[in-house]
């Protein structure tokens, strides 16, 4: 059998992460496939529109919410691996896919979806989409999956080991390295080697531990860092999730959210 047979078999089948498969499929084709339609009515073009009821503009991320909870009460009343399970699973991916593509417009508490701040969104779903998608492939920390077969002692040793992992995944996320904590998660050694670098300045850790002298330190290694790599991670954003328009003091006309059920902004 080959690897990816050998894969599906312990990990998909005999793992039971069909469901858990197949909503991370369609959250990912649902975010692509609604980023999409978004830019299509954005630029004007293609058969799709805003939609309202009412008079009022519906964002995607209100049939999302219908969606996700829906599939997450479905998904509690399922029995083991029925059919239940697997249409739960589709209705969680999608909607939370559409909840999450509009985060930063929740969190905000308005319409900041083509804005720089909107960006955050794209943030959001892609970090999900690279934990769900590790979570689905079997990936997890120091292989705690293959505890049942390992001797007492050994199964001891890595229990020890695990909750130093997790001590160290706290520590990442006081530095304020909130994605490399959560990714850290499945993949140890990133985080073991966060935990030991330098926070960022305005975090909790800085702000408990460090003198005036070293949180200088960390802002300057911070400016340098986001120097390097603010623009690697922009380019993907605006290649994911659309450029920002520009602000309208600026003197950008404003620009229609491109869902099909979004407001006008």
């Amino acid at each position: 059998m080959s690897w990816a047979g050998q894969w599906w078999d312990s990990e998909v089948v005999h793992g039971h992460k069909g469901p858990l498969l197949l909503a991370f499929v369609a959250f990912v084709v649902t975010f692509l496939t609604t980023r999409s339609i978004t830019r299509l009515i954005r630029a004007g073009r293609g058969p799709f529109h805003n939609v309202k009821a009412d008079g009022v503009h519906l964002h995607h991320s209100t049939p999302g919410v219908i969606l996700l909870v829906t599939g997450g009460f479905l998904a509690v009343g399922a029995d083991g691996r029925s059919v239940g399970n697997y249409l739960a699973a589709v209705l969680v991916g999608v909607g939370a896919s559409l909840v999450l593509d509009e985060f930063a417009m929740i969190l905000h508490l308005q319409d900041v979806y083509w804005t720089q701040e909107g960006q955050l969104s794209v943030n959001i779903v892609t970090l999900t989409a690279a934990c769900i998608g590790l979570a689905a492939s079997g990936v997890s920390p120091l292989g705690v999956s293959d505890l049942d077969d390992t001797a007492r002692a050994v199964r001891g040793g890595v229990l020890l080991l695990l909750a130093l992992h997790l001590v160290l995944v706290a520590i990442t996320a006081l530095k304020g390295k909130y994605p490399t904590a959560l990714l850290g998660i499945f993949l140890g050694p990133l985080t073991w080697a966060a935990a030991v670098r330098m926070a960022r300045p305005t975090s909790p850790w800085a702000r408990w531990f460090y003198s005036p002298d070293k949180i200088d330190r960390a802002r300057r290694r911070a400016t340098d860092f986001d120097r390097r790599w603010a623009p690697v991670r922009t380019h993907w954003d605006d290649l994911i999730g659309g450029s920002p328009s520009v602000p309208a003091a600026e003197g950008a006309p404003p620009n229609e959210h491109p869902v099909a059920g979004s407001s006008t902004r």
